[in-house]
C-alpha cells in the first residue's frame, strides 16, 4: 500500500515562546491507502491538534507534515474535515451548505448542483436539500457534515469526535453508514482518520488504533486490528482490545 500522509518528529506547542505549552511532542507516524486509522487518549492530549496539523489548519512548531510525499503547507486541497459541532451555517439550506465543500472549484453551475444532489442521495438526504440546519435532527445535521466533506472526493477524511454529540441510537446507525461508505470501492476517501475519546468506537471501526499518553501527547501505542469485517462489537476480542487500550489510557 501506497503512503498517503506521514508525520516526522511532529511537535505542537501554543502559548508564549518562555512558557510554552507543549500540546504534541515527537510524533512520528504514517498512515497508507485504504487504511482507517482511530486516535484515542485521555482528554487536552491533542487529538484535535493532530488532525489540524495533518490538514494544515496549523503548523508544527517542530517537525514536518507530509502528504503525498509533499510538506503540507497551508490547507491540503486533498482532504476533508468532519466536525464534532457539525459547524453548519444556520443561514444556508442542506444543499448550499453541502455546496461549500467545492468552494472555489472550478465547476459549472449544473455540474455543482448534480454533485450536491448525488453526495445527498447517497447520505440519505434526498427530499431534505432546502431545508434549515434548525430543521435537522442531530444525525441528519451530521450527515450533512459528512456530505460537505465528501462531495469534493478527498482522499484523505478527518473525523474529529463525529458521532459524540448524537443520541447513542444514531450514532450507532450513523457509524454503519460510515463503515458501508468506506467499504464501497466507488466511494471516496483513499484514508480515514478519526479522533474519538470512545474505544469501543475506534477497536469497531479502525484497522489500525494509535494511542496517545496525556499531555504532552506521544504515541504509547500503534496497535494493527487484525479482525474481518463485519465486525461483532459483543465479540471476546473487541472486548480483549477495549480492555488493553483502555488499560494503556488509565
Amino acid at each position: 500500500m501506497h503512503q498517503v500522509i506521514e508525520l516526522k518528529r511532529v511537535t505542537k506547542a501554543f502559548g508564549s515562546l518562555d512558557r510554552p505549552t507543549v500540546a504534541l511532542e515527537d510524533i512520528n507516524m504514517s498512515v497508507h491507502e485504504r487504511e482507517f486509522v482511530g486516535v484515542v487518549g485521555p482528554s487536552g492530549c491533542g487529538k484535535s491538534t493532530l488532525l489540524r496539523l495533518i490538514i494544515g489548519l496549523t503548523e508544527p512548531t517542530d517537525g514536518e507534515v507530509y502528504y503525498r510525499g509533499r510538506r503540507v503547507q497551508g490547507i491540503c486541497e486533498g482532504m476533508a474535515m468532519v466536525f464534532q459541532t457539525f459547524a453548519l451555517f444556520p443561514w444556508l439550506t442542506v444543499a448550499e451548505n453541502v455546496e461549500l465543500g467545492i468552494h472555489g472549484k472550478q465547476f459549472s453551475k449544473d455540474e455543482r448542483r448534480t454533485r450536491v444532489l448525488k453526495i445527498l442521495e447517497l447520505m440519505g438526504l434526498h427530499g431534505f436539500e432546502d431545508a434549515y440546519p434548525r430543521e435537522l435532527s442531530g444525525g441528519m445535521k451530521q450527515r450533512v457534515g459528512l456530505a460537505r466533506a465528501l462531495i469534493s472526493d478527498p482522499e484523505v477524511l478527518l473525523m474529529d469526535e463525529p458521532f459524540s454529540s448524537l443520541d447513542p441510537l444514531t450514532a450507532t446507525h450513523l457509524r454503519e453508514e460510515v463503515l458501508d461508505l468506506w467499504l464501497d470501492p466507488k466511494v471516496a476517501p483513499e484514508a480515514v482518520i478519526m479522533v474519538t475519546h470512545n474505544v469501543e468506537e475506534a477497536v469497531y471501526m479502525a484497522d489500525r488504533v494509535i494511542v496517545l499518553t496525556s499531555r504532552p501527547g506521544r504515541i504509547a501505542r500503534d496497535i494493527q486490528l487484525i479482525m474481518p469485517r463485519p465486525r461483532d462489537p459483543r465479540s471476546n476480542e473487541i472486548y480483549r482490545l477495549v480492555d488493553e487500550i483502555t488499560g494503556i489510557i488509565a
